[in-house]
């Protein structure tokens, strides 16, 4: 708005109506798309005072998420930036040319997938966003107005829609490893690790890679590290290690999360 002759720039006040549960605990982990988190199961916790507003939401295949990315956002006083490196790009981007978390104004737009819902848990599937992200609000999907399948993909228009192109395997070593994890833990890294090789095993800010002297790279799974080899257009899982230096194991006994690392590498060395 103008105001004697200067642009005023309003400020608001939103509150969450409710809050992300989803298997993602780090920025680094969550996909970029809700559309690459395919099948991800997860649910939006609403507080009690929107019971009511839940109503009806049953009746509808997909919902869209509106959210604040609260890991994103800056300090009063520091502005976001006006372009950012995207995932799929070789140059920077104008932020609004990019679905990038860091924006002026840090909100989230996720289209997913509803299950169900059961009193105030909104249960849904495809979902990208991390644990404990703050819900704005909820919407429906609606199909004749919301879907335009002939648009204009700008920049991203094919061949550098991102689709999945390496073939990622694991050795028997990472199996057993990760048959381990997921079975005495619940820690299921498979899926992550394949997801995030399937884009390529060059280092990005959205995929930790670090190339080692030995022609061998190490991907970084949250506290988890996966050293693969590349061979042509496919990349092999050789072994899994922790995360944790070992003097970092010694002085976290007691720790949950540092015991499951201290057996694994007892286990396996």
């Amino acid at each position: 708005m103008l105001q004697a002759g200067r642009v005023v720039v309003p400020s608001f006040t939103v509150r969450a109506i409710g809050f992300v549960r989803s298997p993602f605990a780090e920025k680094a982990e969550a996909p970029r798309q809700a559309t690459v988190a395919h099948d991800v199961p997860g649910r939006i916790e609403v507080l009690p005072e929107h019971e009511h507003a839940l109503h009806d939401l049953s009746g509808f295949d997909r919902i869209w998420v509106l959210a604040w990315f609260d890991r994103a956002a800056r300090p009063e006083g520091v502005t976001s930036p006006s372009k950012v490196l995207p995932p799929r790009s070789d140059a920077k981007r104008g932020v609004f040319a990019t679905r990038s978390p860091h924006r002026p104004n840090p909100i989230a737009l996720s289209a997913v997938r509803l299950d169900r819902v059961e009193g105030l848990l909104v249960h849904v599937r495809d979902l990208d966003l991390v644990d404990g992200t703050p819900v704005l609000d909820l919407k429906p999907y609606l199909p004749y107005a919301d879907a335009f399948p002939d648009a204009r993909a700008g920049w991203l228009e094919a061949p550098r829609d991102p689709r999945p192109s390496w073939d990622v395997r694991f050795s028997a070593d990472a199996e057993a490893q990760l048959a381990w994890l997921s079975t005495e833990h619940g820690i299921d890294l498979r899926k992550r690790i394949a997801d995030a090789l399937a884009l390529g095993p060059q280092p990005h800010p959205y995929r930790r890679i670090r190339h080692e002297t030995d022609g061998t790279s190490v991907l970084a799974v949250k506290e988890w590290r996966a050293r693969f080899a590349v061979e042509g257009a496919a990349m092999t899982v050789l072994r899994i290690t922790t995360g944790y230096r070992p003097k970092a194991l010694a002085l976290g006994a007691g720790d949950a999360v540092v015991e499951v690392h201290r057996a694994f590498t007892a286990r396996f060395g």
